[in-house]
């Protein structure tokens, strides 16, 4: 089920490259072992795995998401005979004839501290279906452990009925050295020669935290312009990339001058360019507030990007010891440590040696085999070799 393959988000990067995977592993390792159906939203998505082993893409129509997963999924899945179906993100067909697999992306709406994020109804909704997709479920995939671990204790679900498979960066995201390449994204950005980059997203501003990125940008510029050392030099800019950011500068009431002069809003950065910035930018601060799988936090990791990040949630679990924590709601502390890692090269090169290596945790190659598995499961490990 791929209509979230359009999002670009966290679940659209997991959506797009787990079939993509699961391809590759089934075309390329197991020589079209299995057959795939993939089923789109979106018509401008067919034939782009018609080179591989086994594969069926069909367009099915539905006037909306309810009418998608719980009317047109199904009879699609009749029609097919499916041995199981798997969709990406969290809901399952009801009425699917063959077994069904989820993939979950966060426990938000069973914690108190997570669910103010969310409208009210949105989350009585969610606590009032989601025990009943797990029940329709024959298995879970969660993206981290606390997510495996928040959803035991808020269902008291049966054991092993939820497993615990981590996704990667893109296959892409890789420290670039080139000067080229470097020089080519930094102009088409227009990126200053040293800044603090952040990832986020309109309407998701409050999840990343951004009005504490920026109270402590603030705190952090005003340190460093009247600090006396000589060391400190002029301070770092700060770049915030996403599709409509620069309208943040108005809702947030940065200032022309001051320290609002030296945050830059290039807008929607693109896949392919992201590698780039990571590589070019000194340092990526990132405390958010709910995080299950944060994504961004592995390809700053896989680009060798020094982190600053939040001790909560998702976000210890996946960084490890490649980052710097701070309290998310502790402007100050996070403004200290900007000056920290920016000032202290030694801790720089340790947090990007430390990235680099924990980065090697997070593959497409296991998230492919052990999703694979995982299918092969729960329709009872046929061997059709």
């Amino acid at each position: 089920m791929l209509r979230a393959y359009d999002e670009k988000g966290g679940i659209g990067v997991y959506s797009r490259n787990i079939v993509a995977e699961l391809l590759r592993l089934n075309d390329i390792h197991k020589n079209g072992r299995h057959e795939f159906v993939l089923y789109y939203r979106n018509e401008a998505h067919l034939g782009q795995f018609a080179g591989y082993v086994g594969v069926t893409e069909r367009v099915i129509r539905g006037s909306n998401k309810v009418v998608w997963d719980q009317a047109a999924i199904p009879l699609a899945c009749r029609r097919d005979q499916l041995d199981v179906l798997f969709h990406p993100k969290f809901t399952a067909p009801f009425l699917a004839p063959c077994p069904v697999v989820m993939t979950v992306h966060g426990a938000d709406w069973f914690l108190p501290e997570q669910a103010v994020f969310y409208g009210r109804l949105d989350v009585q909704y969610i606590r009032a279906i989601m025990p009943l997709y797990f029940r329709k479920c024959a298995a879970v995939i969660s993206v981290s452990q606390l997510t495996t671990d928040n959803f035991n204790a808020a269902l008291r679900l049966p054991p092993d009925k939820v497993k615990t498979i981590y996704f990667a960066p893109a296959r892409h995201f890789r420290r670039i050295t080139d000067p080229a390449t470097l020089q080519a994204v930094k102009a088409k950005y227009q990126l200053p020669d040293r800044f603090i980059l952040t990832l986020t997203k309109r309407l998701g501003d409050g999840r990343k935290n951004l009005g504490q990125i920026f109270n402590a940008y603030a705190q952090y510029h005003q340190q460093t312009a009247t600090s006396t050392a000589l060391s400190a030099g002029e301070p770092h800019k700060l770049v915030i990339g996403g599709k409509d950011c620069h309208l943040f500068k108005a809702e947030y009431g940065i200032p022309d001058d001051g320290f609002g002069a030296d945050i830059l809003f290039p807008d929607w950065i693109d896949q392919q360019d992201l590698p780039a910035v990571y590589s070019l930018a000194s340092l990526y601060l990132y405390p958010s507030n709910l995080e299950a799988f944060p994504i961004p936090i592995t390809e700053a990791m896989a680009c060798g990007t020094p982190i600053i990040t939040s001790n909560v949630n998702g976000l210890m679990e996946i960084a490890g010891d490649a980052a710097v924590f701070v309290n998310p709601d502790d402007a100050a502390a996070i403004a200290d440590a900007i000056g920290l890692v920016l000032s202290d090269g030694e801790l720089k090169a340790s947090l990007s040696a430390r990235g680099l290596d924990r980065a090697t945790h997070f593959t497409w190659d296991k998230c492919a085999q052990e999703t694979m598995a995982l299918l092969e499961d729960v329709v009872g490990g046929r061997d059709v070799d």
